[in-house]
């Protein structure tokens, strides 16, 4: 997958020999997110690739949990990295770089949603399918139980709920962030963000009291 990510980041960018210079203060052991899209911007390629390798991990499972089918996951997977690929003549870095990167999955999934209604709602994958090796088969079992329980009632919710939920769970967004990302405000996008968790809570109780 990396290589297929990192196939799609153009050879022939310029690189700016000024850029070094410009951008010596920044270079400590972790740069910031938006530092690192500034020197690709540049023509630093191995920028790009910390950036892509710091964040590939985060934003596959969240695709995943979001369509739940690997070749779909990775699909979008590859789109949202083209997209910023592309866009990186436009960026600015007026919020943060993950704000921009899940907007961008927002967007694609969203995409991916309008292309494939019939599909939305269907599984092939088990996103938490690596249990712990030191748990007991009585814990794996119960876990397991919890997870679908878990997954089922993720896929009741309204999509606006379950994207703000999935956005805070899985990318760890701010409801700032989540509100960015959806188009929405800050309020509307705690209000489905307090909702989705309430009604995922009352799901599992109900299941817990009739199993």
């Amino acid at each position: 997958m990396v290589a297929g990510v990192l196939a799609l980041v153009p050879t022939n960018l310029p690189l700016s020999r000024t850029a070094a210079v410009a951008y010596a203060a920044m270079m400590e052991p972790a740069p910031e997110d938006t530092a690192l899209m500034l020197r690709y911007i540049d023509g630093d390629m191995a920028a790009f690739e910390t950036l892509y390798r710091r964040h590939n991990d985060a934003l596959y499972r969240c695709l995943l949990r979001r369509c739940r089918h690997h070749y779909n996951a990775e699909d979008m997977f590859q789109g949202v990295w083209g997209k910023i690929i592309k866009a990186r003549s436009s960026y600015r870095p007026t919020a943060k770089f993950t704000t921009f990167m899940y907007r961008v999955a927002h967007n694609c999934y969203i995409d991916h949603i309008r292309r494939n209604k019939r599909h939305s709602h269907s599984i092939d994958v088990e996103p938490d399918s690596y249990p712990n090796p030191g748990e007991s088969p009585e814990a794996l079992t119960e876990r397991g139980l919890l997870r679908r329980r878990l997954d089922a009632a993720i896929q009741e919710l309204p999509d606006e709920q379950r994207d703000a939920f999935l956005l805070h769970q899985e990318a760890c967004l701010t409801v700032d962030q989540i509100a960015s990302v959806t188009g929405s405000n800050f309020e509307t996008a705690k209000s489905r963000l307090r909702y989705a968790v309430k009604k995922l809570r009352a799901a599992i109780d109900e299941s817990a009291e009739l199993s």
